[in-house]
């Protein structure tokens, strides 16, 4: 089984969050990508825009399929990855840093409570799979 990033906060959705005070940097996990194999696209929303908690806030395309993104938090979208537009491999090579999809600005930081640290992650997808 991976290691997660001890620094990040997960969701059950698969996404992952890194926070600075009220920013709330979010992608999706290794384990997420693995199981969707090759990333082909993603649809993000725009800067300005606004995400909701538990709402989709973009889509990712792959090999395996599209599946919509799940928002953590609510907030104001403050930045998109752009690099994302010229190289979707990211996504699969570094999902945990150099493949994040958006910054927000939050709107909440209590809804943090109800996401997963490193280890809790790890023993839900345990479960999951064994769910499977």
């Amino acid at each position: 089984m991976k290691v997660f990033p001890d620094d990040l906060l997960y969701s059950r959705e698969h996404v992952w969050v890194r926070v600075e005070g009220d920013l709330a940097t979010i992608g999706i996990t290794d384990y997420a990508q693995e199981k969707l194999g090759e990333v082909l696209a993603v649809e993000l929303p725009e800067v300005d825009g606004e995400v909701e908690r538990d709402e989709p806030f973009g889509a990712v395309e792959s090999s395996k399929g599209a599946v919509e993104l799940i928002s953590p938090v609510s907030g104001n979208v403050l930045n998109v990855n752009e690099d994302l537009i010229d190289d979707i491999g990211i996504v699969n090579s570094d999902p945990h840093d150099t493949g994040w999809m958006i910054v927000v600005e939050m709107l909440d930081i209590d809804e943090l409570d109800d996401l997963l640290d490193a280890r809790g992650y790890h023993d839900f997808i345990l479960q999951e799979t064994e769910e499977d």
